[in-house]
């Protein structure tokens, strides 16, 4: 069992001096502005318990009164003058308890505030809201505050598992930020039967109601089949599942072939040797390089990218979905792309020994990987070869096969540009990325760690120097006045660095924080020393999540993460919005036009940052899905894990072999009674003095699987063995 330490029994009852008293009684009445109180009621909100306290009460109030602190009634009660902020915020429901109102930055208030559950109006995770936020802060030491109306709701349909009684029915949302089930009448009930799947829609949630009302919209199926649970997580964060019939239709309009104007007005580059390099199941070519050494002795490296703005117009149903999406969707098992397939995987893409229309950053580059000289512009280019990295790498190891030469080449060039990157400050965060191997059915049969060899690190080097160009050569062309799509990627906060500083004190890693360069050369060092080690994985996510996060803008700013003064997206328009932004601003000024209305883009970025988190939490959302069906599946034995958390309800453990993780719940540690520890993030043992740190090895069990809530319950393995079953 778990609970913290401040226990305040067996104290004795202290009496408080006039100014303590008139402090207290003034922050009441602060925190619970608009409402008015007696001396009575005050005593009992207070919980004041002696009577000398007690007695002070009315006339401290009547002095503040006096004095104008605060208001009197001619019937004696009592109300705060202070007045109240009002602001404006998005609502993070933690748990059934309270949440917390992110203000928006324009409020510039220092902190999150507290809403307590009462306080709360029926808002829900995500939503906009207005709140009051009290004058002073409440006994948490926080901001807090209430709920005064409802801006606008984050989402209307949630996805859940639906219990039918006789007279009436429930669903039970799988999001684990929505704290109430969803009533449904049994004629709402589309069709659906007991514990299947479904999407429900509000309908009304009436003030005095505990539970808000709905109707199923959609039955999904049986709940725990994959196509089920994938589609479950897809309706969850509002993906599509498939294009409206017109914009299906406008794409399957376009013409295979280019028109012969439309080459006469391009640089033709069908003639240079060119060829992509993705991932062996990939169908969606954005990208391709092309070689050739020039009569200098230089080196013409080509990096050419699809011009998907050529197809997709503006004002056009393609261009309106493709805003709407923004991103295409990498689940666990599919691809939700950004455009039909008549574009993403045909017209745009750049399929070997096909002429296609680009957009291209052409380099010369001597043997240092200095960039003498370059061109921007849209091409035509012809793609002589489709390798996927296993193949080219191969290639440069073996030294033999198609365009083996000019593979190894690139690479020696770019890792002088990676060294150089690294030189000046980028961070090298390597992240660790698990995929799955699937059956036909979707069921999980091995799991296994992606591995980056330098055929993807060469394609990246490439990708980010045509991204660096393209960002500041219109930042240059007047001093970053015009409108353009950057991407950035602020400096870290100096708390939260310190914060992960000791955290990874915890595995034993001195972490020596400075600033700018000194930042990213300790970050880099820490990198290096974890690599393979069992803490990687923890230590890399939790370094990430430290940092500042990248998003779309149009401010110029930098890129701490790369070491960039200016940089963009320019490389990947079949899969991402952003980037068919960038491709018309370029030409647009390309072409001699002024500077577009700025607020209209940068509308057009905060959307595209809103749907590129969307994407990243359903990408997850399917992985650990499929980490708890695994889990569910895999042999019952002791496994080896790391602590990755401590919290007062229970602690996190990552599993070293399967990089999944699971919780022990405080409550189930039957051996003793567990204090939290907050500073030093540690359960500490009533009794036996036990403690639980973070980066502590441990042998643990699987005890219980939820895929609906997409949990792994474990317990340590030295525990008598749990009756609980997986399910």
């Amino acid at each position: 069992m778990g609970r913290k330490s401040n226990n305040q029994q067996g104290k004795k009852t202290k009496v408080m001096d006039a100014s303590q008293l008139a402090r207290k009684v003034l922050n009441f009445l602060d925190n619970n502005y608009g409402k008015e109180f007696n001396a009575k009621q005050i005593i009992k909100k207070l919980e004041i318990r002696d009577s000398v306290t007690k007695g002070g009460v009315e006339p401290t109030l009547h002095k503040l009164a006096a004095a104008g602190s605060v208001s009197k009634t001619p019937r004696n009660y009592f109300s705060s003058v202070k007045e109240p902020e009002f602001v404006e915020g998005e609502v993070d429901f933690v748990n059934p308890r309270f949440a917390f109102i992110k203000p928006d930055p324009k409020h510039d208030l220092e902190e999150d505030v507290l809403i307590k559950e009462a306080d709360l109006k029926q808002a829900l995770d995500g939503d906009r809201v207005r709140i009051m936020v009290y004058p002073n802060k409440g006994k948490t030491g926080r901001l807090e505050g209430k709920v005064l109306e409802i801006v606008q709701r984050n989402r209307d349909e949630f996805v859940g598992r639906v219990e039918i009684s006789p007279r009436f029915a429930f669903v039970v949302p799988d999001f684990k930020k929505m704290h109430q089930d969803i009533f449904v009448h049994t004629g709402d009930l589309n069709g659906a039967q007991h514990n299947q799947k479904v999407v429900v829609k509000f309908t009304e949630w009436r003030e005095d109601d505990k539970n808000p009302t709905g109707k199923i919209t959609r039955v999904l199926g049986k709940a725990g089949e994959h196509e089920v649970e994938i589609h479950s997580i897809m309706a969850e964060f509002g993906l599509p599942f498939e294009y409206p019939k017109a914009v299906e239709e406008e794409a399957n309009a376009i013409p295979d072939e280019i028109p012969s104007s439309e080459i006469k007005n391009r640089r033709d580059m069908r003639d240079v040797p060119t060829f992509t390099i993705d991932p062996a199941d990939a169908k969606d070519f954005d990208d391709a390089i092309s070689y050739r050494k020039l009569d200098n002795g230089n080196l013409e490296i080509g990096v050419h990218i699809a011009d998907v703005t050529y197809y997709v117009q503006p004002k056009t149903g393609l261009e309106k979905e493709a805003y709407d999406r923004a991103t295409s969707v990498y689940l666990v098992d599919r691809t939700i792309p950004m455009l039909p397939e008549r574009l993403s995987n045909g017209l745009c893409s750049l399929r070997p020994n096909e002429d296609k229309l680009t957009f291209s950053c052409v380099f010369e580059l001597d043997e240092n990987a200095d960039v003498l000289n370059h061109w921007i512009g849209r091409t035509v280019t012809h793609s002589d070869r489709r390798f996927a990295y296993e193949e080219g790498q191969e290639n440069i190891d073996n030294q033999s096969g198609d365009f083996y030469q000019e593979l190894t080449h690139l690479n020696d060039l770019a890792k002088k540009l990676r060294k150089r990157r690294f030189e000046k400050g980028a961070v090298n965060f390597e992240t660790v990325e698990v995929k799955f191997k699937l059956d036909e059915k979707g069921k999980p049969l091995g799991l296994f760690v992606k591995e980056r060899k330098d055929i993807h690190k060469l394609i990246e080097e490439f990708m980010l120097l045509a991204n660096r160009t393209v960002a500041e050569f219109v930042y240059n062309k007047n001093k970053g006045k015009d409108t353009f799509v950057y991407r950035i990627h602020d400096n870290p906060d100096a708390e939260r660095l310190e914060t992960f500083a000791n955290f990874a004190k915890k595995f034993g890693h001195e972490v020596k924080i400075g600033e700018g360069e000194r930042v990213s050369a300790a970050l880099n060092k820490l990198m290096d020393e974890i690599v393979g080690k069992p803490e990687q994985n923890v230590l890399e996510q939790l370094a990430i999540r430290s940092m500042a996060k990248a998003k779309y803008t149009t401010e110029p700013k930098g890129h701490f993460g790369l070491a960039f003064k200016h940089y963009t997206h320019f490389t990947s328009p079949i899969r991402r919005y952003p980037d068919m932004m960038v491709h018309r601003l370029l030409q647009h000024y390309l072409d001699g036009g002024k500077s577009p209305n700025e607020e209209e883009w940068e509308d057009k970025c905060l959307h595209s940052s809103t749907r590129e988190k969307r994407a990243a939490d359903s990408e997850r959302a399917s992985i650990k899905y499929k980490q708890v069906e695994f889990m569910s599946l895999a042999e019952e034995k002791d496994y080896e894990g790391i602590v990755a958390g401590v919290t007062e309800w229970g602690v996190f453990v990552e599993i070293t072999e399967t990089k999944c993780e699971g919780m022990i719940r405080v409550h189930d540690m039957k051996d003793d009674y567990y204090d939290f520890d907050e500073k030093n993030m540690r359960l500490i043992g009533s009794k036996n003095k036990k403690m639980i740190t973070l980066g502590d090895k441990v042998m643990v069990r699987v005890v219980a699987t939820d895929i609906d809530r997409r949990t792994i319950d474990l317990e340590f393995a030295d525990n008598e063995p749990s009756q609980k079953k997986r399910r």
